[in-house]
């Protein structure tokens, strides 16, 4: 017998989700969804070279054909620019790069102590905003943010008397739902901006995406869906799930005096951080302003983003780690980036296939001939502008329920959809904006995210017959408010044409 008055008889939106979830796992793990492709795009690119498949380029009129790799010169090229390949994949540096700085401010609790302040200051009435604003700011490192804060969520709801399945709920949806929004750049930024410019890169060699190619849409993104969140908690989850018998008087565990301590010179060092790079961007012959422009886009402050976020997050989580005494000295230090590179030995494994998928893509000229004809497609039926946005929207979300990876769906279909979509005239910014959206707004109700089944276990603290079919109804409701919200803004965007991002339009 829970403690709980919810109602646990699965309805029709449980059995439709628990059918996707079976189809899900029947899909292979990334790594091998890659090696699949890689194989298959070998395999096409002989049959369509023998066919004499070709398309005319409308930018320059030139014929482009479909190119085997099943000669002898392809196969030679198969191995003998695997390495290059990859060490040449522009994600892979800079996601590494980034994680080294994220990865040390997680290790010393840097992340963990200031999510937890976030929380543990904000007055009653607000605890649910602050919550789901504390979720998306979280993904900054996903292991903190779902670890950390959404078993958090259910205390701090408990502590104001409040259901702690919605407080699990508020902060999964912020954490998860709210991915791709954020008020900082983090490693996801630069992750897909390297995928969609080598996709755009088919079209326009010298084309460049940014890491904050999206940043202005994703600032005012973080408002939308603290707000979303704040109204589907309160106005439809909480009456849902009825009143909670509380057998326990919950108290809040406040940071200790030394964690305080190292937030304070957390803080201070990443103020002077800050100012320091003002003081190389900021006057008209800054040195990190444009030498022969004096612009800040581009420039080598946008060129070096990467590294500054890093910094950002490495600088200040060594001084909390020595002030709160998490770390001792440099062997620490060593330490925590080693583990931080060891936590990513998957996503390296999984880049060294994707960036060979990406090549032989690339070689073939299947992505090309793909983007020429569904551009000309498009153009023949007139389905353009919003629809067309909308449906590429919901495509997203589509394979967001069986493709759990971002990264490894955007690997997919950034070569496809970028080229295609710049060929009628939007830009690869606009097209990794939609994409986000999709992407994100579907992790809180798909299976095959990593984190679902933890999310699960936290919630059967409270009610024991918690299962994933429930879970995904709980969190039905803030999956369609993100997507209708986030959609809503996006044809507002689209429409005004304002810019997704600095030097964007």
């Amino acid at each position: 017998m829970t403690n709980s008055t919810r109602r646990n008889k699965p309805n029709l939106i449980d059995k439709s989700l628990a059918f996707i979830e079976t189809l899900g796992n029947k899909l292979p793990d990334p790594i091998t969804l890659f090696f699949i492709l890689c194989v298959a795009v070998i395999l096409i690119s002989a049959i369509a070279a023998s066919f004499n498949v070709s398309v005319v380029n409308p930018s320059d009129n030139k014929t482009i054909a479909a190119v085997s790799l099943l000669t002898p010169e392809g196969i030679r090229k198969i191995f003998t620019e695997a390495v290059n390949n990859f060490t040449g994949f522009k994600p892979l540096g800079t996601v590494l790069v980034a994680m080294l700085g994220v990865g040390v401010a997680e290790s010393t609790g840097l992340l963990s102590a200031l999510l937890r302040q976030l929380v543990l200051i904000a007055p009653g009435r607000f605890i649910c905003p602050v919550v789901v604003f504390a979720g998306v700011m979280g993904n900054i490192a996903a292991d903190a943010g779902y670890v950390v804060l959404v078993p958090l969520g259910a205390v701090i709801f408990l502590a104001f008397r409040r259901h702690p399945l919605a407080g699990i709920a508020a902060t999964f949806a912020g954490v998860s739902g709210g991915f791709s929004a954020n008020l900082v750049i983090n490693s996801l930024d630069p992750l897909l901006a390297g995928l969609s410019q080598s996709a755009a890169q088919l079209i326009e060699p010298s084309y460049q995406v940014n890491a904050t190619a999206n940043y202005y849409f994703m600032v005012v993104s973080t408002f939308l869906i603290t707000l979303v969140g704040w109204f589907v908690t309160e106005k439809i989850i909480e009456p849902r799930l009825g009143s909670y018998n509380q057998d326990v008087e919950i108290s809040m565990e406040s940071l200790t005096s030394s964690e305080r301590k190292g937030l304070l010179w957390a803080g201070l060092s990443f103020l002077l951080f800050a100012a320091f790079i003002v003081t190389l961007v900021l006057p008209p012959q800054g040195i990190l302003r444009n030498p022969e422009t004096l612009t800040i886009i581009p420039s080598p402050f946008i060129d070096s983003i990467v590294f500054i976020i890093a910094l950002a997050f490495l600088i200040p989580g060594i001084v909390y780690g020595k002030v709160s005494r998490s770390i001792a000295d440099d062997k620490d230090v060593a330490k925590a980036l080693g583990d931080s590179m060891a936590s990513m030995g998957y996503y390296i494994a999984l880049a060294f296939i994707s960036a060979q998928f990406i090549a032989y893509f690339s070689w073939s000229n299947l992505g090309l001939i793909l983007a020429v004809n569904g551009a000309n497609f498009l153009k023949a039926t007139g389905f353009t502008g919003v629809p067309l946005m909308l449906m590429f929207i919901i495509v997203s979300m589509l394979i967001n329920l069986f493709v759990g990876s971002a990264s490894a769906k955007w690997a997919i279909m950034a070569p496809i959809f970028i080229p295609m979509f710049m060929l009628v005239g939007y830009s690869p910014e606009l097209t990794q904006a939609a994409y986000r959206i999709g992407d994100s707004s579907t992790n809180i109700i798909s299976p095959l995210m990593p984190y679902f089944p933890i999310v699960v276990a936290f919630g059967q603290k409270y009610d024991k017959n918690l299962k994933i079919g429930t879970l995904i109804s709980l969190m039905l409701p803030y999956s369609v408010a993100f997507l209708l919200g986030w959609a809503i803004l996006f044809i507002i965007w689209f429409i005004l044409g304002l810019p997704l991002g600095p030097g964007v339009n």
